[in-house]
């Protein structure tokens, strides 16, 4: 069973790491395509890159900086692992700074962070700081958006690593705009989408923040109980959220909530 995730906005290179953590770095597997696309980046101005993502002069000065100081080579001064580097609510839900060296080799295997820039990034994959969003319109030499750059290679990628499985399952966790980065007519395997809802008003919704929190919260339980079916999903029960059999299908188990008045 393999596991997808989006990656945050926001990054962290300041908190130490553990020694676990740093022995267990790796290469991202599409630094080459990363490079391309850096190759685009590069010459932009601040100007620019805040009209192509929406971002005000400050963040565009930061990630134009961040663009120039990239490295086809990561190394542990210029890097740290992606799923200790991103910074949001679904890594505050998947909390990767506890984690255990058995439960990193665990989360090696079968967690995938989809990104903008690198494609599909293992747990210990060596992340330089980037901003670039899936649904940024960068034309390309392979079409007008990162989708056209992206193509089929990640659900390629995620192929043969369900391939490998026992239970060739994809879960997907991911925000709408980074899935729509993995083809679905190009999927060999079935895919499951966890829904999470929560009380409001007069009836049950997907409310982003909670929604995204849970989506850690959901990868994090995956970690800690190495589930081996898609029925074993239905005993997620994080943070009060609990699998509800009548609205859910086995492609799309539905977890709800009420939080207190």
């Amino acid at each position: 069973m393999i596991f997808v995730l989006s990656p945050a906005k926001s990054l962290d290179y300041d908190t130490p790491l553990s020694d676990a953590a740093r022995a267990r770095a790796t290469e991202p597997l599409f630094t080459d395509q990363a490079a391309e696309l850096i190759a685009q980046l590069a010459p932009l101005t601040p100007p620019q890159v805040a009209s192509l993502m929406d971002l005000s002069d400050t963040l565009a000065a930061l990630n134009v900086g961040r663009y120039a100081a990239w490295q086809p080579q990561a190394t542990e001064a210029n890097s740290r692992p992606a799923v200790l580097a991103f910074n949001g609510d679904v890594y505050d839900g998947l909390q990767a700074r506890s984690l255990g060296a058995a439960q990193l080799d665990w989360a090696q295997q079968h967690l995938v962070i989809l990104s903008g820039l690198y494609g599909a990034l293992r747990p210990m994959d060596r992340l330089q700081p980037y901003r670039l969003e899936m649904g940024t319109r960068l034309a390309n030499p392979r079409g007008k958006d990162l989708y056209a750059f992206w193509g089929t290679r990640l659900a390629d990628h995620l192929n043969e690593r369900l391939d490998a499985q026992r239970v060739p399952w994809l879960v997907n966790l991911a925000s709408q705009e980074y899935f729509k980065s993995v083809p679905r007519r190009a999927l060999r395997h079935p895919v499951i989408d966890c829904v999470f809802e929560d009380w409001k008003g007069a009836g049950w919704k997907i409310i982003s923040f909670h929604a995204k929190r849970a989506r850690g919260l959901m990868a994090r339980w995956m970690i800690d109980q190495r589930p081996s079916s898609a029925d074993d999903l239905r005993g997620f029960d994080r943070d009060g959220y609990a699998w509800d059999a009548s609205v859910s299908t086995p492609e799309r188990p539905v977890f709800r909530r009420r939080l207190p008045a």
